[in-house]
């Protein structure tokens, strides 16, 4: 599974923030918890093979500050492998690490910079053309600034469409992240991988415990495959197809954010292996999401989150 950070004890941005003394405690509770932090190397090896046993992929994005300040000098000392997620376009702006001491990380070997675009823009809502320019602007620099090529790439915001995944593929990645909670597997579409983000509200430790008790969903599909969606097909009629041999999913519950209102979904079972979402009203703001999850007898939560992308245009 991984686990996606932003800012270190930036307190005046609790959205996107965790304090320190709670990341602190995140770390130590995954190492109690017998989970093992993997490198982006070993990762590749880990998404490929069945029947894993839980590892953590520790990601950061965005390049703050406060990372390199606060952050760094824990993974540092105790070796804790990462994957930071660079927009190039922010390095050495103010609040943004600067290019030598993305120089000074990248020297160790745990640690690896992913792409995350240049601009850090909507880019969901641009052309096919924009799109491909912005990241290969990100691919130069990182080349020019690091000599340093990556095949991991994470969207900005976890907004992508069908053409987008596309251009990344195309452009040499062969690992794309998104910000849709769930746990990766063997089935999972390794341009749309999940991440559990971590706030100041989601960081709290009794919820980081219970995530780190979720394990995967498998599933076969899930319909519509496109999640950038407009007014026309807003709320979209949603389907997952499991596979016939999966685990049972008769106790899934599924929530929902339409209208801006988390509320449990109203389900139906197609056949054994296909369930149907129903949504009260449309996504009405600039992302719609869908969590559903099933316990076990165990205490660990089967787990899949959907997110769909409101177009702006």
């Amino acid at each position: 599974m991984s686990i996606m950070y932003h800012r270190f004890e930036e307190n005046k941005y609790p959205s996107t923030n965790i304090r320190l003394e709670d990341f602190k405690l995140h770390i130590e509770t995954i190492k109690n918890s017998n989970l093992k932090f993997i490198t982006y190397l070993e990762f590749k090896e880990a998404i490929n093979k069945k029947n894993n046993k839980k590892k953590i992929l520790l990601t950061i994005d965005d390049g703050f500050s406060s990372f390199y300040k606060n952050a760094w000098p824990i993974l540092k000392k105790q070796k804790i492998p990462f994957i930071i997620f660079v927009n190039t376009k922010t390095v050495g702006s103010p609040g943004y690490m600067n290019w030598d001491e993305l120089r000074e990380i990248l020297k160790f070997d745990f640690v690896h910079i992913g792409n995350h675009s240049h601009s850090h823009d909507y880019l969901v809502d641009k052309s096919d053309t924009e799109i491909k320019k912005d990241i290969e602007i990100s691919i130069k620099l990182f080349k020019d600034k690091l000599n340093h090529t990556t095949d991991f790439f994470a969207y900005p915001f976890g907004e992508y469409k069908n053409s987008y995944k596309k251009i990344v593929k195309d452009l040499g990645f062969n690992y794309a992240f998104g910000q849709h909670s769930g746990v990766m597997d063997l089935t999972k579409d390794k341009f749309t991988l999940p991440r559990f983000p971590i706030n100041e509200k989601y960081g709290e430790i009794k919820r980081f415990k219970n995530l780190l008790r979720t394990i995967p969903l498998p599933y076969k599909k899930i319909i519509p495959e496109e999640k950038y969606i407009g007014d026309k097909n807003n709320p979209p009629d949603v389907k997952v197809v499991f596979f016939d041999d999966g685990p049972n999913i008769k106790n899934i519950n599924c929530y929902s954010n339409e209208e801006n209102k988390w509320r449990k979904s109203k389900i139906e079972f197609i056949n054994d292996n296909e369930l149907r979402i129903f949504l009260d009203g449309k996504f009405t703001t600039e992302r719609g999401r869908i969590n559903c999850s099933s316990r076990k007898s165990t205490g660990e939560w089967r787990w899949l989150g959907i997110q769909f992308v409101i177009s702006n245009l």
